[in-house]
């Protein structure tokens, strides 16, 4: 079936980076936009990222903007999420999802993985 695996989340100070990867299998990757959406206590899902299924589009929220970036390889089935300058704020279960649509246009999401853990703190 299908199926998403996010890995490459962990503790890191203020300011730090981390890369979070997707590795998805199960599923007709290159058809589908790639979404990352995080999830903190107390605070509403918020989709901070996404990639269309040919990479020619990217969106990210006011929240990352500048921050966060977004790549895929196709060739990998792989999606990545380079986070530059984490704040506390930051600190959430990120999770990789796949959207129903090849665009970045739809809140429908049609799979998702299980999610990794990032904790941004000094």
């Amino acid at each position: 079936q299908a199926q998403l695996v996010e890995s490459g989340g962990g503790l890191v100070q203020p300011g730090g980076s981390l890369r979070l990867s997707c590795a998805a299998s199960g599923f007709s990757f290159d058809y589908y936009a790639i979404a990352w959406v995080r999830q903190a206590p107390g605070k509403e899902r918020e989709k901070v990222s996404c990639i269309s299924s040919s990479d020619t589009r990217t969106y990210y929220p006011d929240s990352v903007k500048g921050r966060f970036t977004i790549s895929r390889d196709n060739a990998k089935n792989t999606v990545y999420l380079q986070m530059n300058s984490l704040k506390p704020e930051d600190t959430a279960v990120y999770y990789c999802a796949g959207l129903g649509s090849r665009w970045c246009d739809t809140d429908e999401y049609i799979y998702w993985g299980l999610g990794t853990q990032v904790t941004v703190s000094s």
